[in-house]
Order: structure tokens, then C-alpha cells, then sequence
């Protein structure tokens, strides 16, 4: 049998936030967010939490990654009584081990204000997506990488990419049926390529960096930029893109595998160490 869950007066939230940051190996899951009959990763973290803390909670993510996205950083809040604001960290850590699958970690477990919200504080968000090139796919890196066989060109890509700094209207970026009556205007901060090795196998990495994110933007973004990286396009090509405000004026939406939620930024001091 499971633990009883108490009962719990909604006016006692008033204390302060607890704020987890966590990984989790998106290969199995439908999504961050909750969706009636599917398995999600907010699905899980709440569980294991409203297990851990006997009474249910509202949960918020810095960044709803979509079905086999991976993260390395995403953070989730939820307001906190003062007695929940004593658990120390070390308790935290050995209870979600325990109540989490093994493919969702918490690395992290910090304190906030009254208030704060993972998404709606958030200052910046970074993700990287992965590209491997070549005869031979990737083998230890494999869910985590797009396998493209053909040979892209780097410094085309590159320059494509940086026609899409400043705050612009990503419309064409976007998933068309969730930009209906929506903003779609974003902030893209910084944008680049690098190369990294992983247990000796070597990927290209494509690096963006903005205020927040569209429905699937960023894999759409990789799709249009690897187009410009086969030479079917030029990288001048992202301005007609970008003007058409278009789902179909931009290039095909990568594969989810090759997608890390990196890095969320606050405001300096926003964020306490549970101790």
C-alpha cells in the first residue's frame, strides 16, 4: 500500500519555494508536461514529491521539453511550507533517488521566495543540440545525437545562425498549430557551433542561447540550419524565413534525440542552497 496523503490546507503555502534542478534521459517519456494516459517526466517528479511530502503540489518547470528531449538542467518549483523548507537537502537527495526512475535525477535542491516561479523568473534559457556526421553512427552517444551521414558545412551554418540573434518573430520556427493566437516573438541571445567528444565518438554542437523558446523552435531551427549546411540553401535564406512567418517557409524539424536542456538563468540571489 502507499503512504496516506494528509490532508492539506492551500493557505499554508505561503512560506517560501522549493526549487529541484534535475536531468532526466527523455528517450521514454511523452514530454515534460503531464498528459492524460502518457508518461511524462512532470508526472514523475510530482509523484515522487507529493510521495515524499504526503500532500499534492502545483508544479512548474523552467522549460516544457518536448517527447525525447533530454536535460541536464531543467529546474521545476512549488511553493513550500516552513517545515518542508527545513528538510535538509541530503534528505531530499536520498528520498527522490529512491521514489524517481533511474532515468530522472535531481542534482540540485535550492530555496526561493514566496512566489517565485521556475518559468516566469527565468531570465534565460540554453540548449545544445548534437550532431554526429559521417559513415559510422554513433554508438555510446547514440540517444543522445542526430546521425547525419552526409558531411555538413559548419562555417555556412554558422553564419545562418547569427542572422537570427535580437528579438525577432519566430513564427516560422514554431509549430503552426501552437503559435495560433499566440506571441510569437523571442529574444535569441547567442547562437553557435563547437565540436565535442564523448567517450571517443566526435559530434558537431549547435549552442543557442534566448529568453525563452517556441513549440519545438530550437529542433527547427537545427532542421533549417543543417539545409543551409548541405549547401540547399544560402545562409541569407534565414532572412526570407524569418520574414515569411510561416511554418512551412523554414526547413524540416530535427530529431528529438540530439536536443539537452542546458542551463536556466535567474537573477543573482534568487536561488539559496537547501542546506
Amino acid at each position: 500500500m502507499g503512504r496516506e496523503t494528509r490532508e492539506f490546507d492551500a493557505s499554508e503555502v505561503l512560506d517560501g519555494t522549493i526549487v529541484l534542478q534535475l536531468g532526466y534521459d527523455g528517450s521514454g517519456y511523452s514530454g515534460f508536461a503531464e498528459q492524460p494516459g502518457q508518461t511524462t517526466v512532470a508526472g514523475e517528479i510530482r509523484r515522487a514529491v507529493e510521495t515524499f511530502l504526503r500532500r499534492p503540489i502545483e508544479l512548474t518547470c523552467a522549460g516544457r521539453t518536448d517527447a525525447g528531449v533530454h536535460a541536464i538542467s531543467q529546474y521545476v518549483s512549488f511553493p513550500a511550507t516552513a517545515a518542508e523548507l527545513e528538510i535538509t537537502r541530503s534528505r531530499w537527495m536520498r528520498a527522490l533517488v529512491a521514489l524517481l526512475p533511474r532515468d530522472i535525477a535531481v542534482r540540485e535542491v535550492w530555496h526561493a521566495a514566496p512566489g517565485f516561479s521556475a518559468r516566469f523568473d527565468a531570465r534565460s534559457r540554453t540548449y545544445t543540440y548534437r550532431i554526429a556526421t559521417g559513415d559510422a553512427p554513433p554508438l555510446l552517444t547514440r540517444s543522445v545525437t542526430w546521425w547525419h551521414r552526409q558531411t555538413l558545412d559548419v562555417e555556412a551554418m554558422h553564419a545562418a545562425a547569427q542572422r537570427m540573434l535580437g528579438e525577432r518573430d519566430f513564427k516560422s520556427f514554431c509549430k503552426a498549430s501552437s503559435a495560433e493566437g499566440k506571441p510569437t516573438h523571442r529574444c535569441v541571445i547567442s547562437a553557435g557551433f563547437g565540436h565535442e567528444n564523448s567517450l571517443g565518438e566526435d559530434c558537431i554542437t549547435f549552442t543557442i542561447c534566448g529568453n525563452a523558446f517556441l513549440h519545438s523552435m530550437v529542433r527547427t531551427i537545427v532542421g533549417t540550419l543543417v539545409e543551409v549546411g548541405m549547401h540547399r540553401r544560402e545562409p541569407e535564406w534565414i532572412d526570407e524565413v524569418l520574414a515569411a512567418r510561416s511554418r512551412q517557409a523554414a526547413g524540416p524539424t530535427a530529431p528529438a534525440q540530439g536536443l539537452c536542456f542546458m542551463a536556466v538563468e535567474y537573477d543573482e540571489g534568487a536561488l539559496t542552497q537547501a542546506e
